[in-house]
């Protein structure tokens, strides 16, 4: 199965989603969930359209594809603030609170270094949670 990378990210009040390997393919969603069905539906109506036409297609598209969500840091920030906040995010990184909130709010972009920081600290517990029972 393809794998194809859908970029989300925090456009003034909204999220924005497009997929790098369709141009023009986008959508926009007030949170994390609606731009994710969104983006499905404008995949789906431009894949009709461009095989309607004949027009070519990456051949990701060719069989059957899983989307692969990639998340700017500002709209990471916000999409998991409910349910792990800067606090948590700070104890997995080592990164400040106050760092983070720069990058919640945009004032600032993390270095590629520190983006790799932040993705393997999530990942490692989503490891760790993998591995709990109840």
């Amino acid at each position: 199965m393809e794998k194809v990378v859908v970029e989300i990210e925090w456009v003034k009040h909204n999220f924005a989603a497009h997929v790098p390997i369709l141009k023009g393919c986008v959508a926009t969603g007030a949170t994390p969930a609606e731009v994710k069905q969104m983006i499905k539906e404008a995949i789906a109506g431009h894949l009709e359209v461009s095989r309607e036409y004949g027009d070519p297609l990456p051949e990701e598209f060719n069989g059957e594809y899983e989307l692969a969500y990639k998340f700017d840091a500002q709209s990471l920030m916000k999409y998991y603030k409910g349910i792990l906040g800067n606090t948590g995010i700070e104890r997995l990184t080592g990164i400040s609170n106050k760092q983070l909130n720069h990058y919640a709010t945009g004032l600032k972009r993390p270095t590629e270094r520190t983006k790799a920081k932040i993705e393997k600290a999530l990942h490692d517990f989503g490891q760790e949670l993998m591995a709990v029972e109840l």
